[in-house]
């Protein structure tokens, strides 16, 4: 592990993203993910890797598609609108079976909203967005310095699956700058072409031909079939979930991403208060982690759901759950960070009401 350096998180996604192995970005601006694109533009040429800015959200993901298809580390960041323009992309990558990373910076929506930190993005990331029926492996960091280190998950993740991995920010964690520990670089020069890669012919017997066309039927069952074995595997062999104080816990807290690193005060400060809270916290959000909510709702009294959207995890804790407990929400929309205090406070009238 190198040095401590104070760091944006957007930036340190980019840096942790190279020595992660990308070997080229696609990407358009959109703020509050700017620095991304900017330090990328500085530091791939300085590796000797691919940095170029599309015309737009379009073109950057079906760059970003025609790329990973040669079995390329390659990588895209944007925010809210911006990811919404790129579903298309999404649905092909997914059909064909190619890896890549993407990172939503969310911002407040719906539309063009603002430029404050949300994550309304959920849904889109966790049921598919674009058409047809695929999953891409969702990853929620709640601090700068484990968003770059999820950074290489994220395209280890992508490379065995062969799948779009998605980090879900939001404009918080992209625009706080902390103290970063980079790993040390991955090692590309003798990266192997993979068997399945568009990359010529060569001594093989036959082209690689990548699509995600079928015209049959038939055979796009057979091809939806497979992708739904994929992610059958994804989910028993993958999720990743943070427990925070739960093991006496009466209460528990659910929340991804900056709420849920605002959770962990309001856990430490119930408990000065003499309430038994912890936190379930989900890293990747699909696949979600069901059975740790199963089992915890043998154990608390209820589960209280923060989210700085609408409740859009809540149907996912609720599935979870399946009415074993009750399951309560509170949450922010537009672009506002809930405070532990008024988290803390909306606690306590529930524990005050269900004592």
């Amino acid at each position: 592990m190198s040095e401590k350096v104070l760091m944006k998180g957007a930036e340190a996604i980019a840096e942790s993203a190279i020595r992660a192995g990308c070997m080229a970005f696609f990407g358009y601006p959109i703020t509050p993910q700017n620095e991304t694109p900017e330090y990328f533009s500085r530091r791939m040429p300085q590796v000797g890797r691919v940095f170029l800015q599309a015309e737009s959200e379009v073109a950057a993901i079906n760059m970003v598609y025609g790329a990973a298809c040669t079995g390329t580390r390659v990588i895209t960041t944007s925010s809210s609108p911006g990811i919404s323009l790129m579903q298309e992309g999404f649905s092909y990558i997914a059909n064909s079976n190619v890896p890549c990373v993407v990172v939503n910076v969310m911002r407040g929506g719906p539309g063009l909203g603002d430029i404050a930190p949300a994550q309304a993005d959920y849904n889109q990331a966790t049921k598919g967005g674009g058409h047809g029926d695929y999953h891409s492996i969702v990853i929620a960091p709640h601090t700068v310095q484990e968003a770059a280190d999820l950074m290489f998950k994220a395209f280890g993740l992508a490379d065995k699956y062969r799948i779009m991995v998605v980090m879900l920010m939001d404009g918080l964690m992209g625009q706080m700058m902390e103290p970063v520990e980079f790993r040390e670089w991955v090692d590309v020069k003798n990266n192997k072409i993979p068997v399945w890669a568009t990359a010529g012919q060569g001594k093989r017997a036959r082209r690689n031909i990548i699509t995600s066309l079928e015209i049959l039927a038939e055979g796009l069952e057979k091809m939806d079939i497979a992708l739904q074995e994929k992610y059958t595997e994804i989910k028993s062999s993958e999720v990743c979930c943070e427990e925070y104080m739960m093991d006496d816990a009466e209460y528990a807290i659910t929340a991804f991403g900056t709420v849920a690193r605002i959770s962990k005060t309001v856990v430490d400060l119930a408990r000065e208060r003499g309430i038994k809270a912890g936190l379930i916290r989900p890293v990747t959000v699909w696949p979600f982690p069901e059975m740790v909510f199963k089992k915890r709702a043998e154990q608390v009294r209820f589960f209280f759901d923060v989210e700085m959207n609408e409740g859009q995890m809540l149907l996912d804790v609720r599935l979870s759950v399946n009415g074993k407990k009750p399951v309560y929400y509170y949450g922010r929309l537009g672009g506002i960070v809930p405070s532990a205090e008024e988290m803390l406070d909306e606690l306590e009238k529930l524990v005050g009401g269900k004592k």
